[in-house]
C-alpha cells in the first residue's frame, strides 16, 4: 500500500506577513544579513536586501511561532547605509528575482561583505584568524554582464497566462519555485548560452581547452586564468614533481601543472564525471606525463595511485571535499596542497581537517567571480607543518 507524502507537524501560527521595525546586525553566510528581534519575539531572522548598521522594516516571508528562526525581507529602508545603491536590475528586490543577493551594495562593500563571511567561517569552524580580501576580477562591467552561461525557467512554471507558448522564460523568486518574467538579466552576458550538449571550445593562457555547453566551466570570464595563476603561483610546482589534480573537470589545472612538472614529473588527473573525463583526455593528450582517472574521488584514491606525490589541488563541489578524501590526501604525504572553494563554509571545515593532520593554512586569496551574488571563490595553500 502506498503512502502519501509526509506531513510536516505544525509548529504554531504562521508570522508570514508581519513586520518589525529593527536594526540590522552582521551578514552572514547566505545573502542576508542576522536582525534579532528582541521579547517578545525574542528571534533571529536571516533578512534580505539590508546592509549591517541600517535600520529597516523587515517583513516576514518564512517562519512561525515554533521555529528557532524566521527569514525576512527589508521592505521598507528608514536610515540608510552609506554604502546602499539604486539596484541596477528593475527585478532586483524583495519579492522578485531571486538569482541576486548583492545588488543594493556598492561593489567594494559587496567584497567587504564576502570578505566577513569567509573571515567569520574560518573562525568558527577552523578555528583561526585569518584577514581576508575579496579581489575584483577583469571581465565584468562594474558587476554585470559576467555570466557566460545562464539557465532561464519557462513562465509556465509559474501558472503564468500564456506560458511556455509565446516562449517567455524569467527567473525564480527566492526559495520559491514562482518564476517572474525577466526580459535581460544583467548579470548574465550580452552573448550568454543556456546549457546544452554541444562542445565548447575554450582558450585559457594559450591552451584551448574542450567542454560540453552543459559541463561545469566557471562562468566569470576571468575565472579559468586568475584561478590557474593563482595556483601556479601558491604550488611553484618544480620540475620533476608529482601532482594529484583531484575534481580535475576537464583538466584545467593538470594542463598547466604538467606544463610545470615537465616531462620527468607527473600529474594524475580524477574526475567522477565520465564525460568530463573524455574530454580531459583530449585537453591533455599533447601531455603524455598527465593521465586521467576516472571515478569518484574518494573511490579512486581508496584503491590506487597509493604513493606519495608532492602537491596536490582540490577544486570540489561546493559540499567541499569532507573528511574521508582529506584523509586520503595527507596520507599521499604532499608538501603542499591548494583548495580552489566556492563555498566558505565547507573550505573552513576542510582545512580544520587539514590542521588535525599537521597541514597550516598559510596562503588566502579570495576573488569576486561572482558580483552581485553572496558567492565567492577562494584558494587556500595548505602546507605540511615540518
Amino acid at each position: 500500500m502506498s503512502r502519501g507524502p509526509r506531513q510536516r507537524k505544525a509548529r504554531g501560527a504562521s508570522r508570514v506577513g508581519q513586520r518589525f521595525e529593527a536594526v540590522v546586525g552582521p551578514v552572514a553566510h547566505g545573502g542576508h544579513c542576522i536582525v534579532r528581534l528582541p521579547e517578545p519575539e525574542s528571534r533571529v531572522v536571516f533578512t534580505r536586501h539590508a546592509i549591517p548598521g541600517e535600520r529597516v522594516v523587515l517583513e516576514i516571508t518564512e517562519g512561525t511561532d515554533g521555529d528557532r528562526f524566521w527569514r525576512g525581507d527589508a521592505v521598507e529602508v528608514l536610515e540608510p547605509s552609506p554604502d546602499r545603491v539604486p539596484a541596477p536590475c528593475p527585478y532586483a528586490g524583495p519579492g522578485l528575482c531571486g538569482g541576486c543577493d548583492f545588488q543594493h551594495v556598492a561593489l567594494p562593500r559587496q567584497r567587504e561583505l564576502k570578505a566577513a563571511v569567509v573571515r567569520e567561517q574560518l573562525a568558527r569552524l577552523a578555528k583561526l584568524d585569518v584577514p581576508v580580501v575579496v579581489e575584483p576580477v577583469a571581465g565584468d562591467e562594474h558587476g554585470l554582464r559576467w555570466r557566460t552561461r545562464v539557465t532561464y525557467a519557462p513562465l509556465a512554471d509559474s501558472g503564468t497566462d500564456g506560458g511556455a507558448e509565446d516562449g517567455r522564460r524569467g527567473m525564480r523568486v527566492h526559495r520559491s519555485h514562482q518564476v517572474i518574467p525577466v526580459d535581460d538579466c544583467l548579470i548574465a552576458r550580452r552573448d550568454a548560452r543556456e546549457p546544452s550538449d554541444d562542445l565548447v571550445h575554450e582558450t585559457v593562457l594559450g591552451r584551448e581547452f574542450v567542454v560540453s555547453g552543459d559541463g561545469f566551466w566557471q562562468v566569470h570570464p576571468g575565472a579559468p586564468r586568475v584561478l590557474v595563476e593563482t595556483v601556479l603561483d601558491l604550488l611553484a610546482p618544480q620540475p620533476g614533481e608529482k601532482v594529484l589534480d583531484l575534481y580535475a573537470g576537464v583538466g584545467l589545472f593538470a594542463a598547466f601543472l604538467a606544463e610545470r612538472v615537465g616531462e620527468q614529473g607527473r600529474v594524475v588527473a580524477v574526475e567522477g564525471s565520465r564525460t568530463a573525463c573524455d574530454h580531459a583526455r583530449t585537453n591533455l593528450q599533447d601531455l603524455r606525463h598527465a593521465v586521467v582517472a576516472s571515478g569518484s574521488v574518494d573511490r579512486v584514491l581508496a584503491a590506487s595511485y597509493d604513493e606519495p606525490f608532492d602537491l596536490v589541488v582540490l577544486d570540489p563541489p561546493r559540499e567541499g571535499a569532507r573528511r574521508a578524501v582529506v584523509e586520503q590526501v595527507v596520507d599521499r604525504a604532499p608538501r603542499s596542497v591548494a583548495y580552489v572553494a566556492c563555498d566558505p563554509a565547507a573550505l573552513a571545515r576542510d582545512v580544520g581537517y587539514f590542521a588535525e593532520h599537521g597541514y597550516r593554512l598559510t596562503s588566502l586569496r579570495g576573488f569576486d567571480l561572482f558580483p552581485m551574488t553572496h558567492h565567492v571563490e577562494c584558494v587556500a595553500l595548505l602546507e605540511r607543518e615540518a
